[in-house]
């Protein structure tokens, strides 16, 4: 049986520093990096899935462009997102399942400065974020999945609060996750997981953020404990490139990479699934830098 598996993504906007002024930098893209790292191409079986993730991400100093600390304090970001995904029952385009998705999340985020204190934080429902057209092959070797979404502006933005939990502007993505399997029982898997972010203008302030490229990855392996319970366990890594400038910023753009394990329990009666993964950030370049832990659960109906 097919592992249940959920590609989904939500974000938050963090475009501000640690006691900088917000409009001078962009320290993130939109996706919750790690969040696909494991079995980044595997799809439901068809039929109505739900999942719950817990993503946290906590993050201690500003990196200048050369890696350097700028300064320090406390970013974190704490996201409960709530996602149903539908897979069809019929095969298109040689063969390709085709689903879709919908995320509707609640957030929390605080930022304090070392120097200033607290410098902004809210809570509640944010941005949401849908894939009304996923396809997915299967092959002996690989899972391959090729998808659209986009970002919807429905959590709260004001350019003069300091309570915002929204992005305020949309953003279009294309992804693509694969899973290769590297022995004949599919027990030890390398995956990989990309997403292009098109960010729109945000509302009011009339700023253009950068466009950016995520990349999740894992090599992982997969037993048997007892008769009715697999174990996935691994590395994992994530990273992210600003390519294009902010308005109003040339060079500089951030980059972002973690390494860190991972580990999934599964029921395969219950059609259930829990995982674990722990993300541990270095070398950034011109954002903030720190650690993410995830909690996931996922059930097939």
């Amino acid at each position: 049986m097919a592992m249940p598996r959920f590609c989904v993504v939500l974000a938050v906007g963090t475009l501000f520093a640690i006691g900088a002024n917000p409009v001078l930098a962009q320290v993130r893209g939109v996706y919750p990096l790690g969040m696909s790292a494991t079995n980044s191409g595997v799809t439901p079986e068809s039929g109505f899935s739900y999942a719950n993730q817990l993503l946290t991400y906590s993050r201690s100093s500003l990196k200048d462009a050369e890696g350097a600390t700028q300064t320090t304090g406390q970013n974190s970001v704490v996201m409960d997102m709530n996602s149903i995904v539908w897979v069809s029952p019929k095969r298109i385009l040689a063969g390709a399942k085709i689903s879709l998705s919908a995320t509707l999340p609640v957030a929390k985020n605080s930022l304090t400065s070392d120097v200033t204190g607290p410098v902004s934080g809210g809570s509640g429902f944010a941005d949401s974020y849908y894939q009304p057209f996923i396809l997915a092959w299967e092959t002996k070797s690989a899972d391959i999945r090729a998808a659209y979404g986009f970002l919807a502006p429905t959590g709260s933005f004001d350019a003069a609060a300091s309570d915002n939990v929204g992005s305020g502007y949309w953003t279009h993505v294309a992804s693509s996750g694969q899973t290769f399997f590297l022995t004949a029982d599919k027990a030890t898997a390398v995956s990989v997981f990309e997403m292009y972010e098109f960010h729109t203008t945000q509302e009011t302030t009339n700023i253009h953020p950068g466009q950016n490229l995520d990349l999740d990855y894992s090599i992982t392996h997969t037993m048997p404990v007892g008769n009715d319970i697999r174990l996935q366990f691994g590395l994992v890594g994530y990273g992210a490139w600003q390519t294009t400038d902010k308005s109003g910023q040339s060079g500089n753009h951030y980059k972002v990479n973690a390494v860190g394990f991972a580990t999934n329990v599964v029921l395969p009666p219950q059609k259930l699934s829990v995982g674990f993964k722990y993300f541990q950030e270095f070398s950034n370049r011109s954002t903030f830098q720190g650690h993410s832990i995830q909690v996931s659960g996922s059930i097939k109906f």
